[in-house]
């Protein structure tokens, strides 16, 4: 993947120049580092910073049509980009180079908007006609890579970050938006198409955008595929692992389309470890694996990374995360994230991407989406069980469920009591459109008791609940309780947070390329006809790829209780590993420079970790969405985002039709 960046000057008043695109591509290097170029006219100039995977030759962007009236930038891989190239040269493109890019821009060419209905991939790409003087942008299905947007005075700007919006120079100064803020700490993310920044907005996944002198035009061509049981799969469970495994090896060998080697992350969990098998088994015998270790024996799964690495004879590389390390790391994994975080989740992924570059690895796959799509969460088989017990709800042997969802966590009578206690205050109708998520979302809100009092007013009268049901297909409702928790989880955990704060921001950051074949939307199309029983059987999360894996991975790794990947926080933030940065995020003068969090609810908050004193996971998490947001503050609103171009070799091309020079 790369960087882009872009504007388009509507009303031609010169703003597209060649400093102001390098600019802005500047502050996306760290995307890129390989190659930098510019295409400017006198409406629109487009930037890319250059990770380069395929055709390493003459795969320089950005890349135009025959008659050099059409242009592109991408970021990203079109998998299925060989079978295209095909079909396009028998309609009579020519090509010159051996790129994915140039045969997307030919389909664009031949396909207008619907090319995006023909392609298997992660992307985010611009496409600026000269002719027609039309930007067009788009975005992959399920939003693997990022692309916002924002409008000042007349001028388009777009680009892979916020930061790079900002180094244009064009925006006046920011501010954090208060409702975006109250969704984060309610659903741990902004809801579609929103960002925490006031007027800059994110180009929602499965949408494309037109922009032109008569306006823009939003598209939605995709969403999550929702069948009623009607139109289920009329065949056996067998079966359907069958066209699982196919599904799958389609998927992963198409993502080992590179011109450079392909890694595979390891965590030892079902997810990573079924993608290491088939490209060890089928692909290449020789993958270079990687996996994270933690400190603190409760995080840690190296044993089964270990195992896994042995039974299929590959070469494994572990990273050793402390404590230390991550609040270290923490404030630069905001800055690169753009936005809060709840978790200290990220930063072990960021540290396991810069140890992957390292060792010389650009791609690497991944196993997010499984849980998504394969039915793995807990708050799935939760909501199952909610519902099956609120059938009978005096029944204390069917409340006794909960004891078996999270045998680790609730362990003596006290904290089985308070489960019971906990999960009896959902929603008691399993028809609720929030049934399966209500529950933890109001347990996130509790953070916002650290807001501060003008906070807190000038979101009187707001909810981020009534704006997300506003935003919910039609007959939501009538879906059945796993079908709606996993359209949930993938419009707002997946898309908004896991694959923006823990994959691609995290990845990018030190240029490396992550590859979900989970995310294949062949795979997603197909197992949205999948009975949801067969999904979640009885309390056997994700038991369709169980089966389908059966063949390929020890029992070991497909019998084992799912461990959700975590890492420490409380721990992080206090004694002896805080650092000074995180030290003045948090002080009294910063807080009340802020002035998003009351500064006496953060100060006890702050003494009772320091005191060593048991605290909860929503404190915990209220310690890191605080501390995050701060470190943002710091970052992009109290200091400009300013970039010094560097002294770098930029490949620019001119459009001299214009009579503009560079």
């Amino acid at each position: 993947m790369c960087g882009i960046a872009g504007v388009f000057d509507i009303r031609g008043a010169g703003r597209a120049t060649p400093e102001r695109v390098a600019a802005m591509s500047e502050a996306l290097k760290h995307r890129g580092p390989d190659q930098r170029g510019i295409y400017v006219d006198d409406r629109t100039g487009l930037g890319h910073a250059r990770l380069s995977i395929i055709d390493l030759t003459t795969g320089a962007q950005p890349i135009h049509n025959e008659d050099k009236t059409v242009w592109i930038v991408l970021n990203g891989e079109i998998y299925n980009y060989p079978e295209l190239r095909t079909r396009l040269e028998a309609m009579g493109h020519r090509f010159y180079t051996a790129t994915d890019t140039e045969v997307l821009l030919h389909l664009v060419e031949e396909k207008g908007p619907d090319c995006v209905d023909e392609l298997n991939g992660q992307f985010a790409f611009a496409v600026w006609d000269s002719i027609k003087r039309r930007l067009f942008l788009a975005r992959d299905r399920f939003g693997i890579c990022p692309l916002y947007y924002t409008e000042c005075d007349g001028a388009f700007l777009f680009a892979s970050e916020i930061k790079s919006l900002f180094a244009a120079g064009l925006l006046p100064p920011t501010s954090l938006n208060p409702q975006a803020l109250d969704q984060v700490f309610t659903f741990w993310t902004t809801l579609p198409g929103m960002t925490v920044f006031e007027g800059i907005r994110e180009l929602e996944p499965g949408h494309s955008l037109t922009i032109d002198g008569q306006g823009k035009k939003l598209r939605k061509y995709w969403d999550i595929p929702y069948h009623s049981p009607e139109s289920f799969f009329q065949t056996t469970p067998q079966k359907v692992e069958e066209q699982v495994m196919s599904l799958l090896l389609d998927a992963t060998r198409i993502r080992l389309r590179a011109d450079v080697p392909v890694g595979s992350y390891l965590s030892g969990g079902l997810d990573s470890s079924g993608i290491t098998a088939l490209i060890s088994r089928h692909f290449n015998k020789s993958v270079r694996t990687f996996g994270v270790r933690f400190e603190e024996a409760a995080f840690d799964e190296g044993e089964f990374q270990r195992e896994m690495a042995a039974a299929l004879g590959v070469e494994h590389r572990e990273l050793r995360v402390g404590n230390d390390l991550i609040a270290g790391a923490f404030p630069d994994v905001v800055r690169h994230c753009e936005a809060p975080v709840l978790r200290t989740a990220p930063v072990p992924m960021f540290l396991l991407s810069r140890f992957v570059r390292k060792q010389r690895i650009k791609v690497v796959c991944t196993g997010e989406g499984a849980d998504e799509v394969f039915g793995g969460y807990d708050i799935f088989r939760e909501a199952l069980v909610r519902r099956f017990v609120l059938r009978q709800p005096g029944s204390t042997r069917r409340g006794r469920l909960f004891e078996r969802l999270y045998p680790q966590i609730f362990r003596t009578s006290r904290e089985k009591s308070s489960l019971r206690q906990f999960m009896a205050r959902g929603p008691k109708d399993a028809a609720e459109p929030f049934f399966s998520h209500a529950l933890r979302w109001d347990n996130t809100a509790r953070i916002k008791q650290f807001f501060s009092k003008d906070l807190r007013a000038s979101l009187e009268g707001y909810s981020a609940i009534h704006e997300l049901t506003d935003l919910l297909p039609a007959r939501f409702g009538s879906r059945d309780v796993l079908s709606k928790a996993q359209y949930l989880e993938d419009k707002l955990f997946l898309s908004n947070y896991l694959l923006t704060s823990q994959g691609d921001r995290m990845a990018m950051a030190h240029s490396v390329e992550i590859r979900p074949p989970y995310l294949d939307h062949r795979i997603i199309d197909f197992m949205s006809r999948v009975p949801p029983n067969w999904k979640i059987l009885g309390l056997d999360e994700k038991h369709i790829l169980k089966k389908a894996f059966n063949d390929i991975l020890p029992p070991s790794i497909t019998g084992r209780t799912k461990h959700p990947y975590r890492a420490p926080i409380q721990p992080v933030f206090a004694g002896r590993t805080r650092t000074e940065e995180t030290g003045d995020a948090l002080s009294e003068k910063s807080i009340r420079e802020a002035g998003i969090f009351d500064k006496d609810k953060v100060d006890r908050l702050l003494r009772k970790v320091e005191s060593g004193e048991s605290t909860s996971e929503t404190e915990g998490m209220a310690l890191a969405g605080i501390l995050s947001t701060q470190v943002l503050t710091a970052a992009f609103v109290q200091a400009r985002v300013t970039r010094k171009v560097e002294d770098v070799k930029w490949d620019v091309h001119v459009d001299n039709r214009t009579g503009r020079k560079a």
